[in-house]
């Protein structure tokens, strides 16, 4: 509905601190308080705060997939409503990462507002994010929780309403399933999934001696353009019909989605600027030993958080807030269509990294070739499959 405004409630947290975590948010329209969407789900091992943003960002995806224009979070986590509200300084750098998640989705709505509520007025999503502790600690989520009140008169701060047993029998029942439909190994139709073809993009000069390329415009090299012609042909291979070849503005990365676009008959070229490579500021163009040489400390602290920036360049915290908001760009403008993506190692990683829900230890740990291939399909209600990572078949002989 065009203009509907919705409430998110929002909560999480964890058996120990950290310990078996899991979340729970509940979107309601605004006017009539019926629930209109329930997330839950269990993730592992985690600190409270982690849940709750964790909470904060299922709720901010479930009120855009039904079409809301306005959002007013209520959570009984002060922190999480005092740091989303720039009230607060987020000084934890894990939870910064989740915070530039979150922050990505509310550029998606006409406004977001943020309200503390005391937990007793936040139990439908207690409850749901307790189920999902309960999973998480490999208990049977019991039936005797405390409910949610479900009526409009306790979203608007009056009365309780009195405990809805259905409403209670719905959480337990999400919750029980151990995820939302994001996670679900439920079997989904295909044509309705946006499928990514992500790549990085050839070979240039500083890649073949090793040096941090970053937003100098680099072109590719000899065997670059041979590998950009063997990914068109791959790509030209695996899909019946592409939609697009979205692009980062560097030269690079347009030369090979050029070819690509070529091989595929002429489909658009769309330049995405979001989709440019982390700044690597006084490192740009040297190696990994000259850096380590000359900037030991602040290389450390770059390894250790991906809220620290190289000196005069970027963090990886800001490198995800532009690929969110590209990746929902994509979204947005592609739905159930294929797409082929060229960036860079960052933006790649980046992508990869939160479709498979992995910890920021995964930018430091996985290897992308040049022109190496990766496919994902993201499904309306935010479900992923991740189905290649890092394909390089086309480039034997290169």
């Amino acid at each position: 509905m065009p203009g509907r405004r919705v409430v998110v409630e929002a909560d999480g947290g964890a058996r120990g601190n950290p310990g078996p975590a899991g979340y729970g948010a509940v979107v309601r329209d605004a006017g009539t308080g019926e629930v209109l969407a329930e997330r839950s789900e269990s993730i592992g091992v985690a600190t409270n705060n982690v849940a709750e943003y964790r909470g904060l960002i299922a709720g901010l995806e479930a009120a855009r997939e039904t079409g809301a224009a306005g959002v007013e979070v209520r959570m009984d986590s002060k922190l999480v409503v005092e740091q989303m509200a720039g009230r607060w300084q987020i000084k934890n750098a894990g939870l910064r990462p989740l915070a530039a998640q979150a922050a990505g989705l509310v550029r998606r709505f006409d406004s977001v507002s943020y309200t503390w509520i005391p937990r007793e007025r936040n139990r439908h999503a207690d409850a749901l994010a307790n189920a999902a502790m309960d999973l998480a600690a490999g208990k049977v989520p019991s039936v005797s929780r405390d409910t949610a009140a479900t009526g409009p008169a306790a979203e608007s701060g009056g009365a309780e309403a009195p405990a809805d047993p259905s409403g209670r029998a719905k959480s337990h029942e999400v919750a029980a399933q151990g995820s939302t439909a994001k996670s679900s190994w439920e079997p989904r139709p295909s044509d309705t999934a946006t499928r990514l073809l992500l790549l990085r993009h050839g070979e240039t000069e500083y890649t073949q001696r090793g040096r941090y390329s970053g937003r100098g415009d680099v072109p590719l090299s000899d065997r670059g353009l041979a590998q950009a012609g063997a990914a068109a042909r791959r790509v030209a291979g695996l899909v019946s019909s592409v939609a697009a070849v979205v692009s980062s503005p560097l030269s690079r990365c347009t030369s090979m989605a050029g070819i690509i676009a070529g091989g595929l008959g002429g489909v658009p070229l769309v330049v995405e600027p979001d989709l440019i490579e982390c700044d690597f500021g006084d490192w740009e163009g040297r190696t990994f030993a000259e850096v380590r040489e000359r900037w030991p400390a602040e290389l450390d602290a770059w390894l250790a958080s991906p809220a620290v920036a190289p000196p005069g360049g970027e963090s990886f915290v800001e490198v995800t807030i532009r690929v969110n908001r590209a990746m929902a760009k994509l979204l947005d403008s592609y739905p159930g269509e294929t797409v082929v993506v060229v960036s860079h190692v960052s933006p790649v990683k980046i992508a990869l990294r939160d479709a498979l829900a992995a910890t920021d230890a995964f930018l430091h740990r996985l290897y992308l070739d040049p022109a190496g291939l990766s496919l994902m399909d993201i499904w309306p209600d935010g479900g992923m499959a991740v189905r290649t990572v890092n394909d390089t078949a086309h480039l034997a002989g290169i």
